[in-house]
Parts: C-alpha cells; structure tokens; sequence
C-alpha cells in the first residue's frame, strides 16, 4: 500500500504497518486478543495501534473510486476496503458473499474485519483494525471506531458510537462482547468493555473511567484508565440520573446523568431484542 514518503514512515516501517493491515483485514491478527490470563479476560496488541499510526503519519492521499458514483480522496496506505469492487471480490460476492452491505453510503476502511453473516445498514461506517464478529447487525448512522472489538450476534442499533483508539490515542479498544444489544444512541468510549450478552438501552454512555451503579449487586463499578470500566455479562443498563451535592445544585435541581444496572438478562430481556431473521 505506501512506500514510505519525505512525510511519512521510511520504507521498511511502511512495510511491516502494511503486513499488520493484511494481517487484521484477514483476522489473523486483532488489535486486541482474548486471554484468559488478563485480569478482565482481554490483552491489547501495542503494535497495532503502531502500525496504524505509521500510516497516518503519511499525509499523501489519493483518490479512490468506489464505483463510477462515488469518488473519495484519503491517506495512500489505507483505502476504503474492497467488499466488492476487486475480480477475487466480485467471485466471492457470484459464489455468495459472506457478508451484506446495503447499499447507500457506508464505508468500511482497509485493515476492518467482517467475520461472515455480517451485516451492514447504510450509512455506517468501519475504521481500520476494527474487528466485527459472526452475524452481527449494525444499523444506520453507527460508527466502529479504529481497533474496536465487536463480537458474534451483536447488534449495535441506530445512531450508535464505538470509540477507537486513535481518537484520542487509548492503550485499549473499546470491546463488545458476543450476544450483547447496544441499543440506539449509545456512546461507548475509552476502552470500556460490554461483558458478553448484556443489554444497553437507548442512550446509554459510558467511557472507559465512567461510574457504573448497580442496583441489583448495591455496588459501583468504576473503571480507571489503567483498568477501563467492565460491565457484567448480561446486565442490563439503562440511563439514570444522580442530584449534585451543594446547594446551589439543590436550588436549581441539577443532576448528572448515570448509568443503572436495573437487572440482569432473563427470558423477557431476549424477546425484547431479538432481532428477525429477515432482517439479516
């Protein structure tokens, strides 16, 4: 993809970025891996965020064409990634590609990996080191930021924000974890991690420092920069809200917006956000 310029990474730096990009886009390599030995079950890779690093201290672009309708101009070592357009893509898509990407402005970078059954409404878009596992849905206007780790069955519902790690630059990706719904409006940022099967209902926020009220457990979860916040497998969180101390925040009854575990995941919980198979 890029050589290196005056501008950017000498050529054998470039280079090794450029193997890292392959490796991602193929999923033989994900910015953060799976480790039962990490205290909360997953390891960030550093080289990762460094290769891709290197290719943004490239500022040469040029332009990309999509199809005869859409033209783009970006960094020269990370295109739009080819979900159709290459001759080896447009067998696979003959033979029955393995994922859906609906057309009507979504952009999936270079180095993002869609596992099969992935599906994709327009327009969202997919930053590179990105990882989207096994029939996962996501909806309009949602962004995956770079390096995010999105597990099987997902659903990330309308208008949702996954964080990445170069916006700011953070140690961890936001990870979300198989069988969990993030329901519309969602921010999630700073490297928190959703455990697997919980429920986010709309306009949840949470970073990777944010406190996390659990009325079931009576605890508060809260997370640091070195240990970004977890939320429990299967809990289901909703939005709250917590009155300010002092009394000028009485006067005025201010408060400030929370995130509540109300329960944990149950039979009732499922049917609320199964999503159809026809949608798929």
């Amino acid at each position: 993809m890029n050589a290196g310029t005056a501008s950017g990474p000498d050529a054998a730096t470039a280079a090794k970025a450029d193997e890292i990009i392959a490796a991602l886009e193929t999923g033989r390599l994900r910015a953060a891996a799976p480790d039962p030995a990490a205290p909360d079950g997953w390891a960030p890779l550093p080289e990762v965020r460094g290769a891709i690093l290197a290719l943004f201290a490239d500022r040469t672009t040029r332009p990309w064409s999509a199809d005869e309708a859409f033209g783009f101009m970006d960094r020269v070592g990370l295109p739009p990634k080819d979900v159709a357009g290459s001759p080896d893509a447009r067998a696979a898509v003959a033979a029955g590609s393995p994922w859906r990407i609906v057309p009507g402005g979504t952009s999936i970078r270079a180095g993002a990996h869609l596992e099969p059954g992935v599906v994709v409404m327009p327009p969202s878009y997919v930053n590179v080191g990105a990882w989207v596992g096994a029939d996962t849905m996501i909806d309009s206007h949602v962004l995956v930021g770079s390096c995010a780790q999105v597990g099987a069955r997902v659903h990330l519902a309308a208008g949702v924000i996954v964080g990445g790690v170069l916006e700011p630059a953070g140690a961890r990706p936001v990870i979300v974890e198989d069988d969990a719904f993030v329901g519309a409006g969602c921010l999630l940022l700073d490297g928190v991690l959703v455990g697997r099967g919980a429920v986010l209902g709309a306009g949840v926020t949470l970073t990777g420092t944010s406190r996390l009220y659990d009325l079931v457990g009576e605890r508060i979860l809260a997370g640091t920069p070195d240990a970004p916040l977890c939320v429990p497998p299967g809990a289901v969180v909703v939005p709250g809200n917590r009155a300010l101390p002092g009394s000028f925040a009485a006067q005025h009854g201010l408060g400030a917006q929370v995130a509540l575990i109300v329960k944990h995941r149950d039979a009732r919980t499922d049917a609320r956000v199964a999503l159809e198979e026809a949608l798929r």
